[in-house]
């Protein structure tokens, strides 16, 4: 049984644990909060807030989410009271000298960081806000100051925002935890980039992923693991197609949660692959569900529930409910909720998710005959104003007005629009990256354009001062060059072909073909990579 208690007014949750004692101070504050022209913004002060720990022979560590951030460690009652004490002193009194030795170790940090099979699924979900923030890199540090970071700190690191929780029965004796006041944040409502679901897009990857946004409970957990075995089943032992078939069942914090599922494949598996996978969600769909299945997901939570630490483990979930105002069952009360859980149910959710779903699918392959749409590539309008004509093509030209900037030609166009502009990057060479909320890019190159003097600085002063990032200088070899017109697309290609980006100078994915004529590849979506809960281990 999971007790709660407060310390110095900040809600406190214990739950006994053999072992080391462990402990963490959460707060309801993530990546979902930032916007892209601040993105990095929360991981950088969890950064600062630690270093004043330096090496120390217990564990200890911090982990930025989507919508919390964690401090914990392991060690002896002394230890857990010092560290705790050590990050609320550090909170209220940053290294800020430190700034921007700590924004270089972040962007060290994500340079080695191994992108991930589905990394991108938030931003073609959400677009380049709240959620699907995750997928991005953190475009903003170059433009946080002190004072931002000194700002989150006192609004979002609070007393009434935080939950801390610890694997005893009682609270270590001569813990502190001088916080500020402050309100609790609200969890951030979604936006949505997809206009119809269920969607599909495409992307060079050894798999085939699949999410869907359902109501948070016990049920769709169930479902999630129901699925898992079906996937195990068909497209491991029976299909022989995929070595890795699983799920996850990941809440979002406002009363949703997402059910994504991976399968890997062999480029000669591929196809298979994906005919298995839409064949399997639609048999769970219309019903077809083993009670075998069930009994057998009931079996393992059953098995977990009973376990004497299972209360002690589930304390960082139960300190986030607290903060998302979701409710924490008692183990017996949520093993009595699967208990009751029947084939119906389980067929409910797999409805329920095929209506929301997003589904990646290898790049050559589509998904429109099991009655999934392209997820939306080009906007469905162009800036009007002025036109430079590309220095590569005369089928395409730069829009430029008053409300944005688009790439177009005859047929298609990409626009972001100033009022909906999540980022605009700026390079010292003129070089310029327009980032909508719906995750369309822009991008104006005066090497490929015929740019006038004057033009950057209007398109500067069109965006928001709060979202110009100035980005670092680009070396003569990463700046764009005109190139010979590119051959258009194998008409059998219907789609263009995405991949991550990483480096701070290919920070954006724009298909560069659109501007040497190739029209269908005119339309792109910026994808750019990050570790969603950016671990610092």
């Amino acid at each position: 049984m999971i007790q709660e208690t407060e310390v110095d007014g900040v809600q406190t949750l214990l739950a006994p644990g053999s072992g080391p004692l462990m402990a963490g101070l959460t707060f309801r504050v993530g990546r979902a909060d930032e916007t892209l022209a601040t993105a990095g913004l929360t991981h950088l002060l969890e950064h600062l807030t630690l270093f004043h720990h330096g090496l120390s022979d217990y564990h200890y560590n911090g982990a930025t989410g989507s919508v919390v951030t964690h401090f914990h460690m392991q060690g002896s009652e002394e230890d857990v009271v010092k560290y705790l004490v050590g990050v609320c002193a550090a909170l209220g009194n940053l290294p800020l000298d430190r700034l921007e030795t700590e924004k270089g170790i972040l962007r060290t940090e994500a340079a080695g960081r191994q992108g991930g099979v589905g990394d991108s699924m938030p931003l073609w979900r959400y677009g380049a806000r709240d959620y699907g923030l995750v997928s991005y890199d953190e475009l903003g540090l170059s433009r946080l100051s002190a004072d931002d970071v000194r700002n989150w700190a006192a609004t979002r690191f609070t007393r009434q925002n935080a939950v801390l929780w610890i694997t005893s029965d009682q609270v270590p004796t001569g813990l502190r935890l001088h916080l500020p006041e402050g309100p609790r944040q609200p969890v951030p409502r979604p936006s949505s980039a997809l206009p119809i679901t269920p969607a599909y897009f495409t992307e060079r990857t050894n798999g085939v992923v699949f999410d869907a946004v359902v109501q948070r409970r016990t049920v769709a957990s169930v479902f999630s693991a129901v699925l898992e075995r079906e996937m195990y089943r068909s497209l491991r032992q029976e299909g022989g197609y995929s070595y890795v078939a699983s799920t996850s069942y990941d809440p979002r914090g406002d009363g949703f949660a997402t059910v994504t599922a991976f399968a890997d494949a062999l480029p000669d598996k591929q196809d298979a692959v994906l005919g298995g996978f839409v064949d399997l969600l639609a048999k769970l769909r219309v019903g077809r569900i083993e009670q075998a299945d069930l009994d057998s997901v009931r079996v393992k939570a059953e098995e977990s529930l009973r376990h004497e630490e299972y209360d002690a483990a589930r304390l960082p979930m139960a300190a986030m409910n607290v903060l998302t105002g979701h409710p924490n069952l008692a183990a017996e009360a949520f093993l009595d909720e699967v208990r009751d859980v029947t084939v119906d149910d389980v067929q409910a959710v797999a409805v329920e998710a095929s209506g929301s779903a997003l589904l990646l699918v290898p790049a050559g392959l589509n998904a429109e005959w099991a009655g999934y749409v392209p997820a939306p590539t080009c906007s469905t309008t162009s800036i009007s104003g002025e036109r430079y004509a590309s220095r590569q093509s005369d089928k395409v030209a730069l829009v430029v007005g008053a409300e944005g900037v688009s790439v177009a030609d005859a047929s298609h166009a990409i626009t972001v629009r100033y009022q909906e502009c999540a980022v605009a990057l700026a390079w010292p060479d003129g070089g310029r990256q327009l980032i909508g909320h719906d995750g369309i890019a822009v991008r104006v190159e005066p090497t490929l354009y015929d740019v006038p003097a004057g033009l950057i600085a209007r398109i500067d002063a069109g965006v928001s001062p709060a979202n110009l990032v100035w980005m670092p200088a680009r070396a003569p070899d990463e700046i764009p060059q005109p190139k010979k017109p590119a051959a258009p697309p194998p008409a059998a290609q219907p789609r263009p072909k995405q991949s991550p980006l990483r480096s701070a100078a290919a920070v954006v994915l724009i298909v560069l073909a659109s501007i040497m004529g190739a029209v269908t590849a005119l339309c792109g979506v910026i994808v750019v990579s990050a570790d969603p809960n950016n671990p610092d281990e």
